[in-house]
C-alpha cells in the first residue's frame, strides 16, 4: 500500500495539479499499465467470498483515495483558473494602496515628501500620485536623496492638486502626473460622444488656431489603459497641439465614465475598439479629415483592434502606442507566472475567456477572440504606420512582442525602447525624449503622400526601422 501511495504522490507531484483538471476521468488504462490502479466496476465492494484477498481491499481503497485526491486536484485547479480569468476581465472597484508615505516636509513654500523605498519610488521623473481612495492627487518630481541603508527616498512635491497629502499615509503612483487640461494651462471643452448604452464624456483640447504646423484637419484621439482614465493620455496632448492636431481624450465601457458593458466585463480590446470608433465619427463630424490614435497599455491593444476593424479604418493616418498589448496570451501567461499559477491553469483560464461555453463561468456575454488579437502572428498584415515606445523593464506588459511586430513588420512598424520606465511611464522618465522622438515620427508620417487619394502610405512615407 505504502509503494502504491508514493506512487500516486510522485505522479501528483510531478504533473501539477493541472493535469487532473485536463482529465478529468481517470485513464485507467494507463494506470493499471504501471500497476498503479486497476478498474473496478461501479456497485458495492467485492467480499472476501468473492475471491477478494486483504491486499485487493487496499489496492481498491488506494483507488479511491486517488481518485478523491485527483477530484480535489482538478476543482481546485479549475477553481483558481477561472479567478484568473475573472480577475483579467472584471474591472477592479479599488486600488491598492501599496505606496506608504512616511512624513510630508514643508520648506517655505516648497513641499516634500519622504517615501518607503520601493521599486517605483526610486526612479527619477515626475508622476502621478493618488492617495485617500483615489480623492487626493499630487504630482510628485525628482528625488532629492535617497538611503538604501534606511530604505527611503525624499522627493519633490511639485503640486497637491486635491486632498491633504500632509494626512495621507499611502497611496498609489500613476503615470498621469496631471488631473485634467486646465493643469496644463490648456483650454478644454467638455464633449459627450454617442456610444453604445449612452453617452461617454470626453476631453476636446482644440489645435492651437491659425498654427503653422501641416495638421489642422487631423485630430489625436488618445486611449487609456485598463484600469486608467483619460487623464494618462493627458502626457501626449502639448505635443499634439505642437503639432497642429485637436486632441480628444475619451473614455469607453467599463472605466467608470462611458456607459458599461452589458456584461460589465473587459473585451480586453475585441469590444472597447468601438467606442474609439465612435469617437473617430465624432472627430470627423467635427470637421477632422484623418485621425491619430494614441493608445497606452490594454490601449493599445483597443487601438490595433481598431486599425483591423472600423468602417472609419482607413482614415487611421498613424499609431502611437505605449507599452501596447501586442499578443494577450503572452501578456496572460506573464501574469501568471507573476502569480505563481502553474502555467497549465494559466492556459486552462484563457480556455475559459476564448471558448463559447466559459461565457457561464467569465460572465462575457461573448468569448474573448485571443488569437485575433495576437499582432506577432498577424504583423504582416497591419498596415497603419505604427510607433511603438516601450520599456525593456515594463513589469507588466513584456516588451518583447513590441520588438518582435516591429521586426516582422519593419515598413510599417517602428520601436523604440526605453528602460527603467516599467509599465506606461516612458514620459514620465523623460518627458523631452518621448515628446522628441514621438513628434519627429508624427511629422514624417504627416509629411504629403506621393499620392494622396491613396490611403495606404507611400513608400517613401513608411516608418523607418
Amino acid at each position: 500500500m505504502n509503494s502504491r501511495n508514493a506512487k500516486v504522490r510522485a505522479q501528483f507531484s510531478q504533473n501539477g495539479a493541472m493535469a487532473s483538471t485536463l482529465r478529468l476521468r481517470p485513464d485507467l488504462n494507463r494506470a493499471a499499465a504501471r500497476g498503479t490502479a486497476t478498474p473496478v466496476a461501479a456497485g458495492p465492494a467485492a467480499s472476501p467470498d468473492a475471491g477478494s484477498s486483504g491486499s485487493a481491499k487496499w489496492a481498491l481503497g488506494g483507488i479511491i483515495g486517488g481518485s478523491a485526491a485527483a477530484g480535489v486536484l482538478a476543482a481546485g485547479s479549475s477553481a483558481l483558473a477561472l479567478y484568473f480569468a475573472r480577475r483579467v476581465i472584471t474591472p477592479a472597484k479599488f486600488r491598492d494602496a501599496d505606496q506608504e508615505i512616511l512624513a510630508v516636509i514643508r520648506d517655505g513654500r516648497a513641499l516634500q515628501v519622504i517615501l518607503a523605498a520601493t521599486p517605483e519610488a526610486t526612479v527619477d521623473g515626475v508622476y502621478g500620485f493618488f492617495f485617500d481612495g483615489g480623492r487626493g492627487h499630487a504630482r510628485i518630481g525628482r528625488i532629492l536623496s535617497y538611503s538604501p541603508a534606511e530604505r527611503t527616498v525624499l522627493r519633490e512635491v511639485e503640486s497637491v492638486y486635491s486632498g491633504d497629502l500632509a494626512t495621507a499615509r499611502r497611496g498609489w503612483w500613476s503615470g498621469a502626473a496631471y488631473p485634467d487640461p486646465a493643469a496644463l494651462g490648456l483650454p478644454v471643452e467638455d464633449v459627450l460622444i454617442d456610444v453604445d448604452g449612452g453617452t461617454a464624456p470626453a476631453w476636446l483640447v482644440r489645435a492651437v488656431p491659425g498654427s503653422e504646423e501641416t495638421a489642422p484637419d487631423v485630430w489625436a484621439i488618445m486611449v487609456h489603459g485598463r484600469g486608467a482614465s483619460r487623464q494618462e493620455g493627458l502626457r501626449a496632448v502639448r505635443t499634439a497641439r505642437e503639432l497642429g492636431m485637436s486632441s480628444l481624450l475619451i473614455s469607453y465601457r467599463n472605466d467608470g465614465l462611458a456607459p458599461s458593458a452589458s456584461d460589465g466585463r473587459y473585451g480586453l480590446g475585441s469590444t472597447e475598439w468601438r467606442d474609439v470608433e465612435a469617437a473617430i465619427e465624432y472627430a470627423l463630424q467635427q470637421g477632422a479629415r484623418e485621425v491619430v490614435l494614441f493608445g497606452w497599455s490594454m490601449g493599445g491593444a483597443i487601438c490595433l483592434q481598431t486599425a483591423d476593424l472600423s468602417r472609419h479604418r482607413q482614415v487611421i493616418r498613424a499609431m502611437v502606442l505605449d507599452a501596447p498589448v501586442i499578443n494577450w496570451v503572452n501578456v496572460l501567461a506573464h501574469h501568471a507566472e507573476l502569480n505563481r499559477i502553474p502555467s497549465a491553469v494559466g492556459r486552462y483560464g484563457q480556455l475559459m475567456l476564448s471558448h463559447p461555453l466559459g461565457r457561464r463561468l467569465t460572465g462575457l456575454a461573448a468569448p474573448v477572440d485571443l488569437k485575433a488579437m495576437d499582432w506577432v502572428s498577424r504583423a504582416v498584415e497591419l498596415r497603419t504606420p505604427t510607433l511603438i515606445v516601450h520599456s525593456v523593464d515594463d513589469e507588466y506588459v513584456p516588451y518583447e512582442p513590441s520588438a518582435e511586430l516591429a521586426e516582422k513588420n519593419p515598413e510599417m512598424v517602428t520601436f523604440e525602447p526605453f528602460d527603467t520606465a516599467r509599465h506606461t511611464k516612458e514620459w514620465n522618465v523623460d518627458p523631452e525624449r518621448w515628446e522628441r522622438q514621438v513628434t519627429a515620427w508624427i511629422r514624417l508620417q504627416l509629411a504629403p503622400r506621393t499620392n494622396p487619394g491613396d490611403q495606404e502610405p507611400a513608400a517613401g512615407d513608411s516608418a523607418p526601422s
